[in-house]
């Protein structure tokens, strides 16, 4: 079935998936540098921001490597709105470029966890 002429071809399935990321910023040691004076102790120095945030990667790939990678915007939810005009309409326009150069007829889109209506 997927042989090199055959029906179905590996270059015509492109999936995808969805992971949250977790990344956290330290502040450089520099800018917690102050003058004190013999008589106290140290200030304690509070590093702002310090929580570790997180942000949602959507991926899809093909046979040669990513084909879109979406990254969702900060302070926001992925809705059923986002994804269709944001992360499809990135696939489906690669997806298009895909075409032009594989000369694919039909691209078979499965996406990890998704529910079909």
């Amino acid at each position: 079935m997927f042989e090199p002429h055959g029906p179905k071809r590996l270059s015509d399935i492109v999936p995808g998936d969805e992971t949250w990321f977790p990344f956290f910023i330290i502040p450089p040691k520099r800018l917690n540098h102050m003058w004190v004076d013999g008589q106290g102790d140290r200030p304690v120095v509070l590093r702002p921001g310090f929580q570790s945030r997180k942000r949602m990667f959507t991926v899809f790939f093909n046979y040669s490597g990513p084909l879109v990678v979406d990254i969702l915007p900060q302070d926001t939810n992925m809705t059923a709105t986002y994804y269709v005009q944001n992360v499809l309409s990135q696939v489906k326009s690669a997806i298009n470029e895909q075409r032009l150069r594989v000369s694919t007829s039909m691209t078979l889109l499965l996406h990890e966890e998704c529910r079909s209506p």
